[in-house]
């Protein structure tokens, strides 16, 4: 074997230097990486009153925001090759007719938070020479409705637009007629009372529109079916109706969160909704029944369609929801005093239910349709939930989840019950499985929960629910993963009370309960690894803690005595 001299390595690593530098100049010309990756060139927060001169004509990416430019003349930017241009936080009111004469490449412009509703005549001709833009954020600028149209005119390959933050009241037709190649719009936090038909119908690229923070009343005839993102959030809004015509819609999330409904949405057959935001209206102000017969007559009212006389008798107008692949539903913050399972059990993909901040007192009725049972009554089968896994009741007043409702959530996984009145029941006082019936009956109701034989859930909190003790085997078959039973002052957990949770539970939380030691009874928890007894009056841990293998103990605010 002959081994190679230093003079020879030296030799070999030179002349691989010299290939690698050879190669680098032959990709690109000058020794430097390719053009796509540059770095772009910053001139933010520099005082500068006007555009700098001597710029490399090589420059794809120029940012300039905040400065004080007011002015760009019509000698031009002098950069050939510049793709994006940021102009945002300046004072910018004029721009010269030939300003961009010499950037005919650039595809995105932002003018963010400048004063172009001034000179807009002069303005606009200048954007007209940017044939090839393709995003444009003129947003927070003051522009009415006629400015944005002349901003838009020759705006043919235009794909994102930003218009936060202007003046606009009403939208036409005649607003994206030169722009049929838009993918998303913005039009956040405007004055806009009224969408004219056409306006949106015939941009057929069209996939995420926001409209959030404007002052519609109501949405009566949607009708983008090639929409995937529908952002209404923030607005006024009564109602929401689409007239069924047969074609299938592609919208995926609509946020109609911060509005005056009354009523759910009413969306057409052929969906493909998944993710639904109506937090923080008035739904469930109405009883579940005039609910309904509401939303049917208005229905039939707006589109004067006597084929809803047919989805009545089948149910109601809500019966399409069964056709929808809907995993998310957020309704906090609303009026609800009693659960519409009727409406949402059509929902059998439904994943995610956030019903907090409600109204909500017993959850207790009898979840099964039908007769009682006399002769000739067809029983149809219960109402459940069949794909729900996290189901968040924070912040009602309830006292009661009965046992058949429980047994309607069969895959139920992560149920926060967190600032309620939950009493748990004492499995010695809970009747045998052949009176549950009689259990949920309005003359014999339980005013506690039973957290037993519950083999799907993992996480449950009950933080704050005014629980005075907890009973031995209280969650006997239901291997919770994690529990909160953080500020239940003055609780007792006794002896046997997490009987059942040794191999399961890796997180415990009895922060705040003002505990001593008497009242503290913990088994061996072997998979524990998480245990916060924060603010609470223990003099001794217990021995038991030993047996766990603790990577998070919070005992910091123990006080002890």
């Amino acid at each position: 074997m002959i081994r190679p001299t230093a003079t020879t390595i030296r030799s070999l690593l030179l002349l691989c230097c010299s290939l690698s530098h050879s190669l680098i100049q032959l990709n690109t010309g000058t020794g430097r990486l390719h053009d796509d990756q540059q770095e772009p060139t910053s001139l933010r927060f520099k005082n500068l009153s006007s555009v700098p001169e001597g710029l490399d004509v090589r420059l794809r990416d120029l940012d300039l925001s905040n400065n004080f430019i007011r002015h760009i003349n019509s000698q031009g930017l002098g950069l050939p090759s510049l793709l994006r241009l940021t102009l945002s936080y300046n004072q910018l009111e004029i721009i010269s007719e030939g300003a961009f004469r010499d950037v005919a490449q650039l595809q995105e412009l932002n003018l963010a938070r400048n004063a172009l509703s001034h000179n807009v005549d002069s303005n606009s001709r200048a954007l007209g020479s940017l044939h090839r833009l393709r995003s444009l954020d003129i947003s927070m600028n003051g522009l009415d409705d006629k400015a944005v149209e002349l901003y838009l005119h020759n705006k043919s390959v235009l794909e994102h637009l930003d218009l936060t933050g202007n003046g606009l009241t009403r939208l036409t037709a005649k607003l994206f007629a030169e722009s049929l190649s838009m993918r998303s719009i913005r039009i956040e936090n405007n004055l806009i009372t009224a969408i004219e038909e056409g306006t949106f119908e015939t941009l057929k690229k069209l996939k995420t529109l926001n409209l959030a923070r404007n002052n519609l009343v109501y949405i009566c005839d949607f009708k983008l079916h090639q929409v995937k993102l529908l952002n209404l959030s923030r607005n006024s809004i009564e109602f929401f109706v689409t007239r069924e015509d047969g074609h299938p819609y592609e919208l995926e999330i609509l946020d109609l969160s911060y509005n005056n409904l009354l009523y759910f949405p009413m969306v057409p057959k052929t969906n493909q909704l998944r993710y639904l935001h109506l937090q923080s209206n008035m739904v469930g102000a109405l009883e579940t029944d005039t609910l309904i017969s509401e939303a049917d007559s208005l229905y039939r009212e707006l589109t004067s369609d006597d084929k809803v006389k047919d989805a009545v008798e089948n149910n109601n107008v809500y019966s399409n929801w069964r056709l929808m692949p809907l995993v998310y539903m957020d309704l906090s913050s609303n009026h609800f005093r009693s659960l519409p399972l009727e409406t949402l059990s059509h929902l059998t993909s439904l994943v995610t239910l956030n019903l907090s901040k409600n109204c909500l007192q017993d959850i207790s009725y009898n979840t099964a349709k039908g007769c009682s049972g006399h002769v000739g009554c067809y029983r149809q089968p219960p109402l459940t939930l069949p794909s729900l896994r996290y189901f968040d009741l924070q912040n009602n007043g309830l006292r009661q989840l009965s046992t058949l409702f429980l047994e309607a959530l069969p895959n139920i996984e992560t149920l926060n019950l967190k600032e309620n009145s939950v009493r748990p029941c004492d499995p010695k006082d809970q009747l045998g499985p052949s009176e549950t019936m009689r259990e949920n009956s309005p003359t014999n109701m339980s005013s506690c929960v039973s957290f037993r034989n519950i083999k799907t859930l993992r996480h449950l909190d009950l933080q704050d629910n005014g629980i005075k003790t907890l009973h031995q085997n209280t969650f006997e078959r239901t291997p919770l993963v994690s529990l909160n039973l953080a500020s239940n002052v003055d609780v007792i957990l006794n002896s046997g009370a997490l009987e059942g949770l040794q191999s399961s539970l890796q997180s415990l939380s009895i922060s705040g309960n003002n505990m001593t030691t008497s009242a503290l009874s913990l088994p061996c928890l072997k998979a524990l690894r998480r245990l916060n007894m924060s603010d609470n009056n223990v003099d001794v841990l217990p021995s038991t803690i030993s047996c766990s293998p603790l990577t998070e103990l919070d005992w910091q605010l123990i006080q002890l005595l």
